[in-house]
């Protein structure tokens, strides 16, 4: 499996990854499925916060793996912080893990149960210096994490996104994504579970603090029909849908995962 190829299909799946990529074996892999009864409460955990500028948005694309969009981060502009986080984070991209069908998609599991879709809101620690050297941290990065769950009300906050997925059906396209505040994209409740993880994707470096939120959104059949109407091949092949583009839940090997509800 050359390194350019990792992916989601049999021959170069999460299977394989670790044959090129060794974190993808490591200790603290993610995702993780979360058993209630083995969550700890604590109480003392804050709320976190985030404070995004609708201006940094720049960018959505396709890159053959998942829809993804991205903002400036060379200042503070749009941060998140508290929760178990000491310092801000600045957020640097989001992008969506899902399923082919309702049933199935997003990569953690709680309690058995399996979403249509996973949201990652990707943030990292400036004081590394860069997102580069963020990685080679224990506390280098923050993702938000955010169920989607299939209902019968359509979501307007999902809606911008899926608006633009005309622009970029195929492998590297990408288009303008400007004046988006993603924090519409949270849940009413602040409600999390967190635990220290890795990136579910290779090289699956284990430099994440999880913030999971507890409540999913809504959105609707068709906006996950939009979603799996994207291709992973480019425009001068054959369509082939990017769909169950999810790593299965890794390990647990001694984490706790905390909660801050009961």
């Amino acid at each position: 499996m050359a390194q350019s190829t990792w992916g989601y299909d049999s021959d170069n799946g999460p299977a394989h990854w670790h044959e090129n990529y060794p974190y993808a074996k490591g200790d603290k892999q993610s995702p993780i499925e979360i058993n209630s009864k083995e969550v700890r409460h604590e109480p003392s955990l804050p709320a976190w916060h985030a404070s995004y500028d609708p201006g940094a948005a720049k960018t959505i694309l396709n890159n053959g793996r998942t829809c993804r969009v991205v903002f400036d981060d060379t200042f503070d502009r749009s941060v998140l912080r508290g929760g178990p986080l000491s310092g801000a984070y600045r957020l640097r991209q989001l992008h969506l893990h899902w399923g082919s069908s309702d049933d199935h998609g997003s990569e953690h599991v709680i309690d058995g149960v399996k979403y249509a879709a996973e949201l990652h809101m990707v943030h990292w620690n400036p004081k590394h210096g860069n997102f580069a050297g963020a990685l080679k941290q224990p506390d280098g990065v923050a993702v938000v994490g955010i169920f989607l769950k299939v209902g019968t009300t359509p979501k307007p906050e999902m809606k911008r996104i899926l608006e633009e997925i005309d622009n970029i059906k195929t492998k590297g396209k990408e288009a303008p994504f400007q004046h988006f505040d993603p924090s519409i994209l949270f849940p009413k409740s602040r409600d999390y579970w967190t635990y220290h993880g890795s990136f579910t994707t290779p090289p699956c470096e284990e430099c994440i603090t999880w913030i999971l939120l507890r409540e999913p959104i809504e959105v609707s059949p068709d906006q996950m029909a939009r979603l799996r109407s994207l291709s992973k091949n480019p425009e001068n092949e054959p369509v082939s849908p990017l769909v169950d583009n999810w790593r299965p839940p890794q390990p647990l090997k001694g984490r706790v995962v905390k909660a801050s509800f009961k």
